[in-house]
């Protein structure tokens, strides 16, 4: 999967990011490398889904795609 990120320069000094694609997906880092890693945690826990709140049925069928 590949994203959009915009990356911003921090008044108060460092960056930080938001990715549109993912409503509310944002973060920040004092050097672009912080960033960076701070961009694929955020990613990962705004894309990561708890399936253990989510009613599922013995008929219903949980898939993983990559996109």
């Amino acid at each position: 999967m590949k994203l959009k990120v915009i990356i911003h320069t921090a008044e108060e000094g460092g960056f930080w990011a938001e990715v549109p694609a993912i409503q509310g997906c944002a973060t920040q880092g004092d050097t672009t490398e912080e960033l960076m890693f701070n961009l694929h945690e955020a990613i990962e826990a705004c894309l990561s889904v708890d399936l253990e709140h989510i009613e599922i049925s013995e008929n219903d069928k949980v898939l993983e795609i990559a996109v």
